[in-house]
């Protein structure tokens, strides 16, 4: 399940992030993804497959969620927390659907959600970009780790990177991009080092604790675990 909150990036946090963040057009970057999952799950040999990151689910039911939370949106029913309830009966009404007809229907909702989201703000975007990394995750099939609404929702989520104590804690360092105090990243005394798209997962809660402490340079993650729990628990195995 997907909790999808939407404060200011980097409000109320004492720090900065370095790299670039392309112009994005949220509606356009749904699309993109909308249609990369399509093909993707097409493709899939077996969507019975299980989904390490949503370990309840396989791929056809991860899919069925994705369409599902389309429609709900468009009906007007979507809770304000998405609840499991809601998310699983999104499932269930679909359990016994080919991915065809789960494709079919995704494409007819399309439309309406584009237009929903040009009256109501991207609130689905998240979903779809974190979920389609989930589906590629299951299938051992990676694409799309670069791509402007990827970026965008992990600007949104190191927003909300809760710690602790008030104090800053822990620097993120990637690749190309970073998260660090505003004095540096030597102002730090928890320093994590991977690539930009392990660190971007991470901030969703789709890598286990022990990935993110093999990736500490400096410091004791352990204190600060729990900001990086803003999804849900870690998982219990390396995603």
């Amino acid at each position: 399940m997907l909790v999808d909150v939407h404060p200011p990036v980097g409000a109320g946090h004492p720090f900065s992030t370095c790299g670039s963040l392309p112009v994005m057009d949220p509606i356009a970057e749904w699309t993109h993804a909308h249609e990369r999952v399509i093909e993707l799950v097409s493709a899939a040999p077996d969507p019975s497959v299980r989904v390490p990151a949503c370990p309840d689910w396989t791929v056809r039911d991860l899919f069925s969620h994705m369409v599902g939370l389309g429609a709900d949106v468009v009906a007007g029913d979507e809770p304000d927390d998405h609840n499991e309830r809601w998310t699983a009966a999104q499932v269930a009404t679909r359990r016994d659907r080919t991915v065809a007809e789960l494709v079919a229907e995704w494409r007819a909702v399309a439309d309406p959600l584009r237009g929903w989201m040009r009256d109501h703000g991207p609130r689905p975007l998240a979903d779809v970009i974190i979920h389609e990394q989930d589906l590629r995750g299951a299938l051992g099939v990676p694409g799309a780790q670069d791509t402007p609404g990827l970026h965008a929702i992990r600007e949104r989520f190191v927003g909300r990177l809760t710690l602790p104590t008030d104090e800053p804690s822990v620097a993120l360092v990637g690749d190309t991009w970073s998260w660090t105090p505003v004095g540096g990243v030597d102002d730090a005394p928890v320093l994590l080092r991977a690539s930009d798209f392990d660190l971007t997962r991470a901030l969703m809660s789709r890598r286990s604790a022990a990935q993110l402490k093999s990736w500490t340079e400096r410091g004791d993650l352990t204190p600060h675990l729990s900001a990086f729990t803003s999804l849900g628990p870690l998982p219990d195995t390396d995603l």
